[in-house]
């Protein structure tokens, strides 16, 4: 008798559909692969019971096969951002702890349009065992991609809206109401601030600090004058700063970059520093400690930030589910306030 047409098999994509996930999240199911939740994981196993689905051995050791990197992705618009002494920090500090779990660091700058894409690939196809992003403006669109992606990702600081499930941040707010809170305990009235972009959540944060110093102070606070973290940006937002308020007699940059162009726009200016105008800043990196006068300043643990998003990362390749961290600032005086 002759036999019957033989049956075709089931693929991996009806396995999927029929368990509601993504061909991606059934085949991460199907080979025990972490961060896929037990409802999928159930849903794609009882999908493969109904259909009959046989998993082909070579496809399963593509599927388990990891890159042996991770990848750093910082949304800055100038590739020059990671000579920037912050980003190199972080970049030696995440470098370290990868090393320690055998994975290699890629450094990616999603600033154009074809930075983005390679970014988005990298996020979809799964192009590194996890991701750690940086520098995310509001409504960038990598966060909602990073949130969707199939791949453990850690955030570098919180983007602007609901926190992730992952992060490491330090204290942004904490530390800039300490700054503000020195110059007015050294008799500052009309403390302003060159403030970070608003469009940040370390922006808004130690904007938030410096408001909140203000007001428990029983001071209006003076409106914020918004630059991009860099020197010139302080230097330029400085001379906005003093056209429209001659009397300012402090200063809290939201990083030390800003806080150096202050001190250069107020020394073009012929005032002094501190006598006439007292500047703390943000970060407590080299240029705090060089710049004339040295910079009174939040430290915050950079190189620590890096380490711990690794470790953190790594922690999830691993199929553990770390909590978010927030890492504590301390202040340090020096001779500009």
């Amino acid at each position: 008798m002759p036999a019957g047409p033989s049956r075709r098999q089931p693929t991996l994509d009806e396995v999927a559909e029929h368990a509601g996930v993504s061909r991606s999240v059934a085949s991460r199911a199907l080979n025990n692969a972490p961060h896929v939740s037990r409802a999928k994981r159930e849903a794609v196993q009882r999908a493969v019971r109904v259909l009959g689905y046989v998993p082909h051995p070579t496809a399963r050791a593509l599927a388990t096969r990891q890159t042996g990197a991770a990848a750093l992705v910082v949304a800055g618009e100038d590739p020059s951002i990671f000579a920037d002494p912050f980003f190199a920090e972080v970049i030696v500090g995440a470098s370290a702890a990868l090393e320690e779990a055998d994975l290699h660091l890629m450094l990616c700058l999603a600033a154009s349009d074809r930075g983005r894409k390679r970014v988005e690939e990298l996020l979809r196809c799964r192009g590194a065992d996890g991701v750690m992003l940086m520098a995310l403006r509001e409504d960038d669109p990598l966060a909602r991609l990073a949130e969707e992606a199939d791949l453990p990702v850690v955030f570098g600081g919180r983007p602007v809206g609901p926190a992730p499930r992952h992060y490491v941040d330090v204290d942004n707010t904490g530390g800039a109401r300490e700054a503000t809170e020195y110059l007015l305990a050294q008799g500052r009235r009309r403390v302003a601030t060159l403030c970070g972009r608003l469009d940040t959540e370390a922006g808004r944060a130690r904007y938030r600090g410096y408001r909140d110093a203000m007001l428990g102070a029983g001071l209006e606070p003076l409106p914020p004058q918004e630059g991009d973290f860099t020197e010139p940006s302080g230097a330029a937002g400085m001379a906005a700063l003093l056209s429209r308020h001659a009397d300012v007699d402090g200063v809290f940059a939201a990083n030390d970059n800003m806080a150096a162009g202050a001190l250069r726009t107020l020394r073009a200016a012929g005032r002094s520093v501190p006598d006439d105008i007292a500047v703390a800043g943000f970060d407590d990196l080299t240029v705090a400690r060089i710049a004339d006068p040295p910079l009174t300043t939040v430290h915050q643990p950079v190189r620590a930030l890096g380490r711990e998003m690794a470790r953190m990362l790594v922690a999830l390749v691993n199929g553990q589910d770390p909590t978010p961290l927030i890492l504590p600032t301390r202040f340090v005086v020096r001779a500009s306030a």
